[in-house]
């Protein structure tokens, strides 16, 4: 009998084979909706095994956890001890590091969590080595580390990116911008706003016919591809997460080497063996993570610039800033279940905050529970 991996690769085989044209859309449509739902069948979880297992699931600490990637011994162990102090057994052969390796780094007053994974081989997606499990931990990770030798960077970024791909991760994009709606009658209503070039309706129709939807609206108001729906379909196993591209070991390679890889996008060439320009990976990282730190100002006081409320968002409110504030300060004391209840009545007590900073227009400023937050406002909460 057949597994869902050979299922896989016949179906990819076939689609290689088969040319695109206005005769063949609806048949590439229908090949490329079973190869998703296959591809999820196969990355589910199971009690099986098929789930993170012993040694990669780790307690979150921080306000965002960041993940390493890459093919064994480029140096992800040796990064990690760099960044966070933390050790992680490094030598010169492969698989040294077998299970996950957290460990914690503190920039601009937030605490971040690192990950050190173990290191994947080609394949992974498809169930070798321990890729399944390494990539199923990246995937809840706000941004991954993809660490590569400057020697092969190319040939191994295009290999993890596939594997990544292959899991759901979608590498340094948005979601995107088309509406599903499924409905029980009325057939399918297919509506655009920008010229399609990628995509057609016969293409569509395969595809709802393969996850058996008659009827629904979608409003397409992107120059989408028909991976762009299937991602839409299948939202709940895709997960959209910024990567930087750690090119390690530049300590191997000339000047004018180092020149031509600063101009793959998203990298930062690096020596975790010597430290070389790990501060401006630190500060791509704080740029990928969007985190925004607010300070607090009690009445009548200075700011207090000392522990800033880091919060994981660029559109954050004045509320969720006294959520957050509020749920740090109770959280040791009461159980969860109280805490959520407790902190909810309290934020009620809050209409009114005076700002000083960049989101605000004058200095300071007096404004409502709805008003977005900069990156190191300062803050008076003012009672109802």
């Amino acid at each position: 009998m057949a597994t869902t991996v050979d299922k896989i690769k016949d179906i990819e085989a076939e689609m290689a084979k088969t040319q695109k044209n206005k005769a063949t859309s609806f048949h590439l449509g229908q090949l490329k909706a079973k190869l998703a739902k296959l591809k999820r069948e196969l990355l589910t979880p199971t009690s099986s095994g098929g789930g993170a297992g012993v040694g990669f699931d780790v307690a979150r600490t921080g306000v965002a956890s960041v993940g390493f990637i890459g093919f064994p011994s480029v140096g992800k162990s040796t990064l990690m001890s760099r960044l966070t102090g933390q050790h992680s057994e490094a030598a010169a052969y492969e698989f040294t590091t077998l299970t996950t390796v957290p460990g914690q780094v503190q920039y601009n007053g937030a605490k971040i969590q690192i990950l050190d994974l173990p290191g994947i081989i080609q394949g992974a997606k498809d169930g070798k080595g321990r890729g399944r499990q390494v990539i199923a931990v990246a995937k809840t990770c706000h941004l991954i580390f993809i660490v590569l030798d400057v020697n092969k960077p190319l040939t191994d970024k295009r290999i993890i990116e596939q594997e990544l791909e292959g899991f759901g991760i979608r590498i340094n994009k948005s979601p995107p911008n088309i509406v599903f709606k499924k409905k029980d009658k009325g057939g399918l209503s297919i509506t655009s706003t920008v010229p399609l070039t990628h995509i057609d309706h016969d293409e569509i129709k395969a595809v709802m016919n393969e996850y058996r939807i008659a009827s629904a609206d979608i409003a397409i108001r992107c120059d989408a591809t028909i991976d762009d729906l299937i991602d839409i379909l299948e939202a709940k196993s895709r997960s959209y997460i910024p990567v930087i591209y750690a090119l390690n070991k530049i300590d191997a390679i000339s000047i004018e080497e180092l020149d031509l890889l600063y101009r793959i996008p998203n990298a930062c060439p690096i020596s975790s063996e010597h430290g070389w320009n790990v501060d401006e990976l630190l500060e791509q990282m704080w740029e990928k993570l969007n985190l925004v730190r607010v300070y607090t100002k009690p009445k009548g006081k200075m700011p207090d610039y000392s522990a800033p409320v880091v919060l994981r968002s660029s559109a954050c409110t004045v509320e969720d800033f006294v959520s957050r504030l509020l749920v740090k300060l109770i959280y040791w004391s009461l159980m969860v279940r109280q805490c959520n209840s407790i902190h909810k009545t309290i934020v009620e007590q809050f209409k009114q905050a005076i700002v000083y900073g960049k989101s605000v227009k004058h200095q300071p400023q007096r404004v409502g529970l709805a008003h977005e937050l900069a990156d190191e406002d300062i803050i008076t909460i003012i009672k109802r």
